[in-house]
C-alpha cells in the first residue's frame, strides 16, 4: 500500500518511495528564449560548423590535382554509387591503372625536389664554378666524387641525380605512351 507520499528508510536515508522524473526540455541542446525552435540550428548544422572551425586551416591548404579522370566513388562497403560514373559503360571505358605512367608521377615529385636541392647548393658556390662543374660533368667518365671541395661535391651529386631521374622519367612516359598505343591499335583491330 505504498503511494507517492509514502516515505521509506533505506540504508539510513529518509527519502519518497517513489521520484518522478518531470522532463523539462523535450530537445537535446534547449531553447533560446524569443526564438521559436524552427529558427534555432539543426544538430547536424552545429556539427558541421565545429569540424570546420577545428579543421578549416587544414582544408584550406593547396591540394596538387591529379590528372586522373572521374573516379567512381564507392561507399564503406566497396559497393560503387549508382551515379553517372558508377554505370558499367563508364568501368568499361575507364583505361586500366598505368604502373609506368604512375612510376614517372612519383618520379616527377622527386625530381623537384632534387632541383629545388640543385638551386640550394648552387646558391653556395660562384657562378663560374657551378658552369664549370657542368662542364666536367658532361664527361661520362667524371662523377661527382672527383671533386673534393664539399659544395662542389653535392652540387654535383644533386646534378645528377637531377638529370638521371629525368631520363628515367621521359623513358617511363615513352614506355606508357607505347603501350597505351599497341593497346589502342589492337581494340582498333579486334
Amino acid at each position: 500500500m505504498n503511494t507517492d507520499e509514502d516515505i521509506e528508510i533505506s540504508k539510513g536515508v529518509l527519502g519518497h518511495g517513489r521520484v518522478a522524473v518531470h522532463v523539462e526540455r523535450q530537445t537535446g541542446y534547449g531553447r533560446v528564449p524569443g526564438l521559436e525552435d524552427e529558427e534555432l540550428a539543426e544538430p547536424e548544422e552545429l556539427e558541421r560548423q565545429v569540424m570546420l572551425a577545428e579543421w578549416g586551416p587544414i582544408l584550406a591548404l593547396p591540394v596538387r590535382s591529379s590528372r586522373r579522370g572521374f573516379r567512381p566513388t564507392a561507399d564503406e562497403s566497396g559497393n560503387l554509387d549508382g551515379g553517372a560514373f558508377g554505370t558499367v559503360d563508364f568501368l568499361r571505358d575507364r583505361p586500366a591503372f598505368d604502373k609506368a605512367r604512375y612510376k614517372a608521377d612519383k618520379l616527377e615529385e622527386e625530381l623537384r625536389n632534387a632541383v629545388i636541392m640543385v638551386g640550394i647548393v648552387a646558391a653556395r658556390l660562384p657562378a663560374g664554378v657551378v658552369s664549370r662543374i657542368q662542364q666536367q660533368l658532361r664527361d661520362p667518365a667524371v662523377g661527382s666524387d672527383s671533386f673534393a671541395d664539399g659544395d662542389e661535391h653535392g652540387f654535383a651529386r644533386w646534378y645528377l641525380r637531377a638529370k638521371r631521374l629525368r631520363t628515367l622519367i621521359r623513358e617511363l612516359r615513352a614506355a606508357s605512351y607505347r603501350r597505351r598505343a599497341m593497346a589502342q591499335s589492337a581494340c582498333e583491330a579486334g
